[in-house]
């Protein structure tokens, strides 16, 4: 009988530090993109109005980048964040595409210096989104199969997002339809 309860025991003790351990995987994959979120962030107001005197025909999307850095710093939740932040990386990568039409602008080595830090930025963010989703996937796995859902259950442990580009933001533009082509 004691043998039994031991057993049953360390199965509950092990699986309640395996679920723990995922989760705070799972936060700590999101330290790290909050971090990279966070520099490029800052990057945008640089960005902005470095192009602005170059991209006049560019306003439109330079203000919904504006807007929308706004709206990330607004976000009630992780997920609503994190969906903003996926637009975020569609129009950057579209207003990059868009600037290559002009030579001063691509001549400009502040532009330059700042093209190259957020294209650093967005491949880190990458990274660190891959690593967020695999550990959400583990997460999210553990706690539906069973016998670690019962404990799961026990501790309200709930599926997580996983961090999604939005297929509109992620296909990549078309060059020709960007310059009337």
């Amino acid at each position: 009988m004691l043998a039994v309860v031991v057993v049953i025991g360390g199965f509950l003790i092990a699986t309640y530090n395996s679920l723990i351990a995922r989760k705070n995987q799972i936060d700590y994959a999101q330290g790290s993109i909050d971090a990279l979120l966070k520099k490029r962030f800052d990057l945008i107001p640089n960005l902005v109005a470095t192009v602005k005197g170059y991209a006049t025909h560019e306003r439109e999307l330079l203000e919904k980048v504006t807007e929308l850095r706004s709206r990330i710093g607004q976000a009630k939740n992780d997920d609503e964040r994190l969906g903003l932040e996926g637009q975020m990386s569609g129009l950057l990568g579209r207003l990059l595409v868009q600037l290559e039409a002009y030579p001063d602008l691509k001549a400009n080595q502040n532009f330059l210096q700042l093209q190259a830090s957020l294209n650093e930025i967005e491949e880190q963010i990458s990274a660190a989104r891959r690593a967020y989703n695999a550990a959400v996937v583990e997460f999210n796995n553990a706690i539906e199969m069973f016998p670690s859902s019962l404990v799961a259950g026990w501790m309200g442990l709930k599926r997580r997002k996983v961090f999604e580009v939005e297929e509109a933001e992620a296909a990549a533009p078309n060059v020709g339809e960007l310059f009337g082509s």
